[in-house]
């Protein structure tokens, strides 16, 4: 053999100078070169001619090629599986090696009629060896799934999770997390997965290390053979069964546009769960995990490694954005806003993974749609809130409220809003990447960015907070009684502040805005005042100049008809609702310190006539205690709970 090879570099020699070689002098030259570089190229075995072929070289092709066809073909025709022996493993791999070595070596001289007969017989041959190795291959990735071992990535080497099983009979702790699983070996029908975990800081070794070794062994020389892309796709058509079968454990349906359109809300949330803990495992643990296993497979051949991994993961990850396209297509109604945000929040967190994982060339489009449909959720969300604000303009003054209490439309949008600031940094983010230009107003109190200007999210929130305040307006308008208009809008006034003061709500809006809409509040209590008890009051007022000669008489006349005037209120007032209670105490308090004392002085007034104090008791019919007891007893509470705050 060592003959024969050294007959073959002989005529590699020749070759070289017969192709570089423009003249005889210069192929000469070339072939003075080799033979001062080795002796094995002495001028006697090179001194033949350069345009002649050894034949003796060819006859050593000849029976290399024929050497090579025994030993593989005993391989190739086996009806064992090859690399359950070491053995002949090797020794097929060794036999591939030299047939790879013999064509990249005679293949400069394929243009020689025998030479080029003999490389055709040496790519048949390899073309039976890949199909070999292809199956060795597919079988390797099979079994080796039926090992799955868990380790978690703590620097200093994995723990073993071995004992771990598929499965999981608590259906609430498969609700609470997210989770990958691992076989346990007994059903080789099975591609292995993960059970529910609660920690995505692990790394999935999917096939024990010795059978890495050899699928890496059998990918280098298909890919040196160019077979490359063979062996990328029996590998990732392996793994896409591994990460299908691990996205059913999850129980995400795989769902078209259309049919997410369909779904039920409820349905529709309960699936958005679901994807949410799907994401995170797969952008988290599966991917990476992936990643790594291609990375050593094909170890060396970073394009065939890349190839393979986009091969692997492309449909897992386009059936995740699918679902996150066809959520951010789908309905604007506001009540989707929290769970689209969340889907919105998942991709956003889970970008430094796109980033990370699909970092090669064949997965930028991969990266390049996460963040599409990244900011079409975005846009989905801002649309939600054009929505919220057609929902408020649409909603028509209708009946009035019993007495004058809490809007539905006023604590919907008021609890709706405190909400969604609980996302706030989310939202604003989401309407700073498409902040138009803001309203040529003042905004006291609002957030500021580093230009001064109000904040995107600020001019929404106030925009809504105006229309409310003017759709409620507009429904104040339907009471024909200026006191319960003044007390519905004191209400939802109120309200509005309340809300407001204790959540993030408050500390967007500002000081200054709760401030002003806090003495919105107290202008419609003095309104109430003026509307409901002025006028009992100032029928309480003397003036001895008014009164005439005839004080006593007209003092008795302004007691009955104050008693008229308090009675006509009393009847009226005791049916408003004031829901909140410290306001329904101030109000009562407010009434009693307008109202009891012009009242006492006004009896005592009516005592000082001797012709009336003999007979007082027949023209009081409510003494300062029963006007006190009366007052204490006016509004009632918002749907009979204390306070009414919800």
């Amino acid at each position: 053999m060592a003959e024969n090879g050294e007959e073959k570099w002989v005529a590699v020699a020749r070759h070289i100078a017969k192709t570089l070689g423009r003249n005889d002098t210069m192929a000469d030259d070339i072939l003075q070169i080799f033979s001062n570089f080795d002796g094995r190229f002495s001028r006697e075995k090179l001194s033949e001619k350069v345009g002649e072929e050894d034949p003796r070289a060819c006859a050593a092709l000849e029976q290399t090629i024929k050497a090579l066809e025994r030993q593989i073909s005993q391989y190739v025709t086996a009806d064992h599986p090859i690399w359950v022996d070491s053995a002949d493993s090797s020794a097929f791999l060794d036999a591939i090696d030299e047939l790879i070595s013999t064509i990249r070596d005679w293949t400069p001289m394929a243009g020689d009629k025998i030479v080029g007969a003999c490389l055709v017989r040496a790519e048949d041959l390899m073309q039976q060896a890949m199909f070999r190795v292809e199956d060795e291959f597919r079988l390797l990735m099979e079994r080796g799934g039926e090992s799955l071992e868990l380790s978690r990535a703590y620097g200093n080497g994995g723990e073993s999770a071995g004992n771990l099983s598929f499965d999981s009979d608590d259906e609430e702790e498969e609700e609470a997390v997210g989770g990958v699983g691992i076989g346990n070996g007994e059903d080789h029908d099975r591609i292995p997965t993960a059970r529910p975990i609660t920690d995505y800081d692990i790394v999935i070794d999917a096939l024990p290390s010795g059978t890495i070794n050899d699928l890496h062994e059998i990918a280098k020389r298909m890919v040196v053979a160019r077979f490359g892309k063979e062996c990328s796709h029996v590998y990732s058509s392996c793994r896409r069964e591994f990460l299908e079968e691990s996205f059913s454990r999850l129980r995400l349906q795989k769902l078209s546009n259309e049919e997410v359109q369909k779904m039920a809300w409820q349905d529709l949330e309960d699936e958005i769960e679901r994807w949410i803990k799907a994401a995170n495992v797969a952008l988290r643990i599966l991917f990476p995990s992936e990643r790594r296993l291609c990375d050593r497979v094909f170890f060396g051949f970073s394009s065939a490694a890349d190839l393979s991994f986009m091969e692997v993961c492309r449909g897992s990850t386009i059936r995740l954005l699918n679902f996150a396209d066809a959520v951010a297509i789908g309905s604007r109604s506001p009540e989707r806003l929290f769970k689209i945000l969340d889907v919105f929040e998942t991709l956003r967190d889970l970008m430094p993974e796109f980033e990370s994982v699909f970092s090669d060339q064949y997965c930028l489009f991969l990266r390049n749609e996460a963040i599409t449909i990244w900011k079409r959720l975005g846009e989905a969300i801002r649309g939600i809130f054009m929505e919220l604000e057609n929902l408020i303009n649409r909603d028509p003054p209708k009946g009035p409220v019993p007495g004058g209490g809490l809007h539905p439309i006023t604590r919907y949008v008021m609890n709706y809003l405190r909400a969604a600031c609980r996302s706030r940094q989310t939202l604003e983010q989401i309407f700073e990447e498409n902040a138009g230009p803001l309203p040529s107003k003042d905004y006291p109190g609002g957030k500021l960015d580093d230009g001064g200007s109000p904040s995107s999210l600020f001019v929404q929130m106030v925009w809504i907070m105006e229309l409310l305040e003017t759709n409620l307006e507009a429904k104040s308008k339907v009471y024909k009684d200026p006191a319960l208009c003044s007390v519905f809008m004191m209400n939802n006034g109120r309200y509005i502040v309340h809300k407001v003061k204790d959540s993030e709500l408050g500390s967007l809006l500002g000081e200054e805005w709760i401030r002003k809409h806090t003495a919105k509040v107290r202008q419609h209590q003095a309104n109430y005042q003026r509307s409901s008890w002025n006028k009992v009051v100032g029928v309480l007022k003397l003036d001895n100049a008014s009164l005439g000669p005839h004080v006593a008489a007209k003092l008795k006349e302004k007691l009955k008809l104050f008693n008229q005037y308090f009675e006509e209120v009393y009847k009226t007032q005791s049916t408003l609702v004031i829901f909140d209670d410290q306001m329904r105490e101030d109000l009562r308090n407010l009434v009693n310190q307008l109202l009891l004392p012009a009242y006492r002085t006004f009896i005592g007034r009516l005592q000082s006539f001797p012709e009336i104090g003999r007979s007082l008791d027949k023209h009081i019919k409510y003494g300062p205690e029963d006007i006190e007891a009366r007052i204490n007893d006016l509004f009632r509470r918002s749907g009979g709970s204390s306070g009414g705050r919800k």
